[in-house]
């Protein structure tokens, strides 16, 4: 049974945590690349544990990467298979850090880049209870056709994508918008012009502000 890990920060206070933000890292990646995110949010969340797990895969095309599940085709139906294959990994994942941390998903937000949002937006709302919230970056929802009816719990969501995106063009984020919206979730977007395939400063803050409005405490 493959079991996750990644780098961690834990509490500034020195304290139990309150709150934990997991962050799901991209295509190509490792969980180094987006603990780099929590290093610049956690000293104003003295009480939240930041990790980023590595995906359960060397990349096939970036052999000192991860990734969540494969890409070739990079059409919808790939997508679909590739997060379904690797839900269960990620879900005994944060089940084992919530018990660890003694929260449940209502301390939990998810942050996710590129795969990594289709990741958190699969499996994040099939879960048994609600989260805190979602912070999705330059990323899609797989399966939209099947959200509405094989979702239950709905809980906050900011989308952040680049405009200028050549990997996977920002109407795929106002695309996830729309089908989140349209099921009852409380979700909102942002399209930063002139940004490709990463995250800036106003995405950054974006997130830091996502945070301030839904971590407990």
């Amino acid at each position: 049974m493959i079991t996750l890990d990644g780098p961690r920060l834990h509490p500034a206070s020195g304290e139990a945590a309150r709150s934990l933000v997991v962050l799901l890292h991209g295509y190509g990646a490792d969980g180094s690349d987006l603990i780099a995110l929590a290093e610049m949010w956690a000293g104003e969340f003295p009480h939240t544990a930041f990790v980023a797990p590595d995906a359960p895969d060397p990349c096939e095309l970036a052999p000192m990467g991860r990734q969540w599940f494969p890409l070739s085709l990079r059409d919808p139906s790939e997508y679909w298979r590739g997060v379904t294959a690797a839900a269960p990994v990620l879900d005994r994942f944060l089940d084992r850090e919530l018990d660890a941390a003694g929260l449940t998903e209502r301390e939990l937000i998810l942050v996710g880049f590129s795969q990594g949002t289709m990741m958190a937006l699969h499996v994040g709302f099939r879960r048994s209870r609600p989260l805190a919230g979602l912070i999705g970056y330059s990323g899609r929802l797989a399966g939209p056709e099947r959200f509405e009816s094989e979702t239950e719990i709905r809980f906050p969501v900011l989308l952040v994508h680049g405009e200028a995106d050549d990997l996977l063009p920002s109407e795929l984020t106002l695309q996830a918008e729309a089908t989140l919206a349209t099921a009852g979730v409380a979700v909102r977007s942002h399209v930063e012009p002139g940004l490709g395939h990463g995250i800036n400063a106003v995405g950054l803050e974006l997130g830091r502000g996502f945070l301030r409005e839904y971590l407990p405490g």
